[in-house]
């Protein structure tokens, strides 16, 4: 084989790996090119994607608040009445015990006041308003406290409704009852108020 054989084939491999590498190179950069063009079409698809769950999020967020404000107002308005009602309650049972005593009153304190009851009636209602009795001023106290705590959970704020709820309730069974409720009564306002009170401070805490 001749020195001039050699060299043209050398130089015909080189030609062949130069284009090669040119034509790997070119690939490479083409292959750079439609990744690039990938990924911009990539993001632009998640970014519609994300504005679709934003506002779907949105309309979600719409919902739940107005479903947790009515059954806040659903959860006080039971507290409430049911403040009323174990109020009048209370007075009910001092009517049956014969130990209501004080100034001339409309609406329910003088149907109470003037009830008719038999012997066994009246012992009853006086053990049920006794310290320790069901409707006592600590175990009355206690249940609203219990009730309250039921509504609210540990949250300090729903709390906070409660104890509003609590003296709403207060109010009302007052403008029922026609005039200032009874001692027993007033005695287990403020037991429950502090009762609540002290819950909300450990829950702060």
């Amino acid at each position: 084989m001749s020195v001039n054989g050699i060299t043209t084939n050398t130089g015909l491999t080189t030609g062949k790996t130069s284009y090669t590498e040119r034509s790997k190179k070119d690939d490479s950069k083409g292959s750079a090119s439609e990744k690039a063009s990938t990924t911009e079409a990539a993001i632009y698809e998640k970014s519609d994607e994300t504005a679709s769950v934003t506002k779907r999020d949105r309309k979600v967020d719409t919902e739940t608040i107005a479903r947790l404000k009515a059954d806040a107002e659903q959860r006080t308005a039971e507290l409430r009445s049911l403040v009323e009602k174990m109020m009048v309650k209370q007075g009910q049972t001092l009517g049956k015990a014969g130990v209501l005593d004080f100034e001339n009153g409309s609406n329910l304190a003088d149907i109470f006041r003037n009830l008719e009851v038999d012997d066994e009636t009246r012992e009853q209602a006086r053990a049920d308003i006794a310290e320790d009795g069901y409707w006592g001023v600590e175990q009355t106290s206690e249940r609203m406290l219990d009730f309250a705590k039921a509504l609210a959970g540990n949250d300090p704020e729903k709390a906070k409704e409660m104890l509003g709820a609590i003296q709403k309730g207060f109010k009302e069974a007052e403008k029922m009852w026609g005039e200032s409720l009874p001692d027993l009564s007033q005695k287990t306002m403020e037991a429950t108020l502090d009762k609540v009170n002290k819950w909300i401070e450990e829950l702060e805490s």
